[in-house]
């Protein structure tokens, strides 16, 4: 790997942390609930912008690949927040919400999944 994808990758994933933070709160402010929507709106985002960058990667030559990974292994990598997601789940299970938990995993999985297809998709139009 070259030093300019290392400092992409790092200087993207600073980017992202900050965004990340930034957006949890203002989520977590906007809808305060036992369920954490920081997290779950912060996921969807992430999802919906790595499905149309990596629409943008498939369909363009726009993209040198140290943009690309400052774009998706930096600033995706550390937006989106799996290992929050899994930590909160388990302290929802562990506190006994069984159904808040299953709730929270049934969310993140579909919407994320839905956001990167519909942000692919989206995009994909513009290019066939």
């Amino acid at each position: 790997m070259s030093w300019q994808s290392i400092l992409a990758i790092g200087s993207g994933g600073f980017i992202g942390a900050v965004a990340r933070a930034y957006l949890n709160g203002i989520f977590n402010k906007a809808l305060p609930h036992e369920l954490p929507f920081g997290t779950l709106g912060v996921n969807v985002i992430g999802s919906l912008c790595i499905g149309i960058l990596f629409a943008f990667f498939t369909y363009t030559t726009y993209f040198s690949t140290t943009v690309k990974s400052l774009l998706s292994t930096g600033i995706m990598g550390a937006l989106t927040t799996y290992s929050t997601f899994a930590l909160e789940t388990f302290w929802l299970i562990n506190q006994g919400s069984i159904t808040l938990a299953t709730t929270n995993i049934f969310l993140n999985v579909s919407l994320t999944i839905l956001s990167a297809g519909g942000g692919f998709k989206l995009v994909e139009q513009f290019y066939k």
